[in-house]
């Protein structure tokens, strides 16, 4: 191993990530009384940002960790909402069918990805979006759904108001819990290696034995369930389905918004990304098409100027990982690098970095 190798320390682990995993936690303890800590409107706000967070960060794994460019996400958002009422329909708990239209949707994604992922890139997007548009032609066909007119999720008015409130915040916000630490965990584990090793590039990723269909499969999948958990939950806020609202582009539009503004790749940026989308909302939403142009244009200056966002520019600038996906190298020897014990790269694989290490 050379002298200059021998001065690198390789971490998942930092003092700032420690912190950060407490602080988060203790954030989340907090936010798991929200009913009862905040007022209806307050919990009912913060119901919408979880949904925010949770479509952020599937589409941030598909595209940022996998390298799959979907505009047709909201396929899922769409059939997730339309399987709960389906599944409502045949009198089970309206709550357990939230759930299990995500599980019946991720099934049904199977299937699709048999071939939706036998393409590449351009073509892979654009199918995407052609699935959406079929997904939502084929469910204005189905009687209950009333065309364009839509339907409701009835069996929510049998619960009073206030309990409604609190039921809808807390199976929100387990859910989004529940799928942010599935991903996180499948980014640290050795299928998250191969993920990101195949958006890097495919053909060498197989050439060394990844799995390349399999594991498309699984981040692909995730992404699907993760989509039709949010359109589920929004239902559950909203009540009523139509479904040209929900199988509408602009849900795919603000997922690519979160991720590109917070730092595609980066699973932070996707959070934040989420939290400054929502505030843009909430301040500026009621500005009608102004807001939409405010939108598009600050997702254009970010894609053109700060094409890794702003955490992505943070951690590339400081090294800073606090939710640690990868593996940092951080410099320890005084003598051959400047500013030891500083992060020197942004979290990475293991795979790059006994790359680095060895070379």
């Amino acid at each position: 191993m050379s002298t200059a190798a021998s001065a690198l320390r390789i971490r998942r682990w930092t003092p700032a990530s420690l912190a950060a995993t407490v602080v988060t936690g203790a954030v989340l303890v907090v936010l798991a009384f929200g009913p009862l800590l905040f007022s209806a409107n307050v919990v009912d706000q913060l119901g919408t940002l979880y949904v925010y967070v949770i479509l952020a960060v599937m589409w941030n794994a598909l595209a940022g960790y996998g390298g799959l460019i979907s505009i047709g996400q909201q396929a899922f958002f769409g059939l997730g909402a339309y399987a709960a009422i389906r599944v409502a329909n045949f009198g089970i708990d309206p709550y357990a069918s939230l759930f299990l239209a995500a599980i019946l949707v991720g099934l049904l994604s199977l299937p699709v990805s048999s071939f939706m992922l036998r393409l590449r890139e351009g073509e892979f997007a654009i199918g995407m979006w052609v699935l959406a548009a079929l997904a939502h032609l084929l469910v204005t066909l189905d009687p209950i759904v009333n065309g364009e007119t839509g339907t409701s999720l009835i069996e929510l008015n049998a619960f009073p108001s206030a309990l409604r409130n609190a039921l809808n915040y807390w199976t929100t916000f387990g859910a989004m819990v529940a799928l942010l630490a599935v991903v996180f965990l499948l980014l640290r584990s050795r299928v998250g290696a191969s993920v990101q090793a195949i958006r890097d590039d495919e053909d060498a990723a197989g050439s060394v034995g990844v799995k390349v269909l399999a594991t498309k499969r699984i981040i692909f999948v995730l992404a699907a369930v993760g989509a039709a958990m949010a359109g589920a939950l929004w239902l559950a806020a909203s009540v009523t389905f139509q479904p040209q609202a929900y199988f509408s582009v602009q849900w795919t539009a603000y997922m690519i918004f979160m991720v590109l503004v917070g730092g595609i790749g980066t699973f932070e940026g996707a959070i934040l990304g989420a939290v400054i989308f929502f505030l843009m909302e909430s301040w500026f939403g009621a500005s009608g098409v102004w807001y939409l142009i405010g939108v598009g244009a600050a997702a254009l200056g970010f894609a053109l100027f700060f094409p890794r966002g702003i955490w992505g520019a943070v951690q590339r600038r400081f090294g800073i990982s606090l939710l640690p996906v990868g593996y940092q190298v951080t410099a320890t020897d005084d003598s051959q690098q400047p500013g030891a014990g500083e992060p020197t790269t942004p979290p990475e694989t293991a795979a790059q970095s006994r790359e680095k290490i060895h070379s």
